[in-house]
């Protein structure tokens, strides 16, 4: 998998998007594109606002600076920046895990988008469609299959992007707070 930091330019519908492969000494650069991503969450989640309190941007950046440090020191960890006309305007990181099966043939490993982030004055379905094209090109030269991520629940514009980019529905994680519940 392409782990440099060469850039490599990727026809995009109205121009040319670039992708820039970082490794963990560059995590600071996904700063800003993480603080948009971060607002937009805990806007669309705010129903959970009781459940699960959010945190602030600083502190959110601080944590997931830390597990992109952690993922990106595994060799098949891929951070990816697209760059239009010069300016950072998305990434992607994929972490892939080994399958351990159960009820479903998903192969031996399972890649894994842990963010796929996009500026909120570019378009979801080029910027997002472009690094998921990228790493899904990526994958398949190391004979990855499956390729799955999370989505906020209630964040629907971005469960449509999903699924027009091929993504179903496979497992809902529901979440409690101990002692909150009916049961408690």
């Amino acid at each position: 998998m392409q782990t440099s930091l060469e850039t490599k330019p990727r026809v995009g519908v109205s121009d040319v998007l670039r992708f820039r492969y970082i490794g963990p000494f560059e995590v600071a650069e996904l700063a800003e594109l993480w603080g948009a991503l971060h607002r937009q969450h805990t806007a669309i989640a705010s129903h959970l606002e009781d459940l699960i309190g959010s945190v602030s941007v600083e502190e959110s950046w601080r944590r997931r600076r830390q597990r992109y440090a952690e993922w990106l020191s595994e060799p098949d960890t891929v951070a990816l920046i697209a760059e239009s006309d010069g300016v950072d305007v998305g990434y992607a990181v994929v972490t892939i895990r080994d399958e351990h099966h159960g009820s479903w043939d998903r192969g031996e490993r399972v890649a894994v988008v842990q963010t796929l982030s996009v500026h909120p004055d570019h378009p979801l379905d080029r910027v997002g469609g472009g690094l998921l094209e990228e790493v899904r090109r990526q994958l398949a030269e190391i004979g990855v299959r499956d390729l799955e991520l999370p989505a906020v629940s209630g964040n629907s514009e971005a469960i449509r992007f999903y699924e027009s980019q091929g993504f179903r529905p496979f497992v809902t994680t529901m979440v409690s707070r101990i002692g909150a519940g009916p049961h408690d």
